[in-house]
């Protein structure tokens, strides 16, 4: 019986490795396919720009009228504005990547006038955000541009205090609404906490700093400190918490893939590690299509007008986690990695008789 069982044994390994290295030929195709399409267009990157531009500054503008007849419209107008704030951070995340214009110098000047809107310094988070694709999905790289991720063995480890800190931590309200805002506006602003040489960080951080007091304090001149708070802060707010949420929901979800030492693969933890998040179109538009989030990890020198092109012409069909809309508000309640269910799980799913 020993013998039966060591044999079958053997046979389910040799069927979970010919799977695993099915899955690895697939995500090498994949890659392939997205390499056609990593080359930049001008053309298209200066459409992009005018294309959020004009609505912003004529958003802007009618933002500015309205604030003594309606302040309430103002505020919600906000909402639009800061979904477009959201497209310029996209902007400025391609060209962090180098992928927005064929020019390197174009890039940097585009992504550090961007900077400005939203209020991300353009060198420290193209650094940190390069460490975070390096190690997407490693579970021996967490720390760099990525929100905190714990296992089931490392949560059940920690004192009560630290557990009481992480779910504090990882719920949504604390997550998205505190959090994330005061991580764009109060954390970037400091020079202190970031994973990059000291000069770099300081440069980087403080050279916004100053331009961000130049850019601010001359619009409060102008119009008045009233009339900009009622702009900026509904338009900030509601940036940092979509921003943080495609973040969040384009790895912390189900199915998503953690893996450890010679077991973690690049290709394969952008594919199975990273979702396709199927958006309206007008959410694609303002998002630009970072819902492909899959072909980015996989590719990241793909511009992101280019990836819907990249999806629609792959040759084959290859299995990915597509996330709709009003299902991936589930994913919210995720928070520990369950190393041997291999998936994301919500606290309630700890066995009975765990610490909590």
């Amino acid at each position: 019986m020993q013998k039966i069982l060591a044999a079958a044994d053997a046979a389910h390994a040799r069927v979970g490795a010919g799977h695993r290295q099915s899955l690895k030929d697939e995500a090498r195709l994949l890659a392939r396919h997205c390499a056609q399409f990593r080359t930049p267009s001008t053309r298209h990157a200066v459409t992009q720009i005018v294309t959020t531009a004009v609505p912003f500054v004529a958003l802007v503008l009618t933002m500015i009228w309205l604030a003594d007849i309606a302040p309430w419209l103002t505020l919600l107008l906000g909402i639009p504005l800061g979904g477009l704030v959201v497209r310029f951070f996209i902007i400025q995340h391609d060209c962090g990547h180098g992928s927005f214009f064929p020019s390197r110098r174009a890039n940097d000047i585009v992504g550090r006038v961007v900077s400005v809107l939203t209020l991300t310094p353009y060198s420290l988070w193209r650094r940190v955000h390069a460490l975070h694709h390096a190690g997407s999905g490693n579970l021996d790289r967490r720390g760099a541009g990525d929100i905190e991720t714990l296992t089931v063995r490392e949560y059940l480890s920690l004192p009560w205090r630290r557990r009481v800190f992480y779910r504090v931590y990882r719920n949504p309200v604390f997550l998205f609404f505190l959090a994330v805002p005061a991580f764009f506006v109060i954390v970037q602003r400091l020079p202190w906490g970031h994973p990059l040489p000291a000069r770099e960080v300081w440069k980087s951080v403080l050279g916004l700093d100053v331009a961000l007091l130049a850019v601010y304090g001359l619009l409060v001149v102008l119009i008045g400190l009233k009339i900009l708070l009622l702009i900026a802060l509904p338009a900030v707010l509601c940036a940092s918490v979509i921003g943080g949420w495609l973040f969040f929901v384009q790895h912390q979800f189900e199915e998503t893939a953690w893996d450890e030492g010679d077991a973690w693969d690049f290709q394969m933890s952008a594919i199975h590690g990273s979702s396709h998040y199927e958006l309206p179109g007008v959410l694609n538009w303002f998002t630009g299509n970072i819902g492909l989030h899959h072909l980015h990890h996989l590719n990241s020198m793909v511009p992101n007008y280019r990836l819907q092109e990249c999806l629609s012409t792959i040759p084959t069909d290859i299995p990915v986690t597509k996330l709709a809309l009003l299902e991936s508000f589930k994913c919210a309640r995720l928070a520990l990695w369950d190393e041997t269910g291999r998936r994301l799980i919500r606290f309630s799913d700890l066995p009975k008789g765990q610490p909590v």
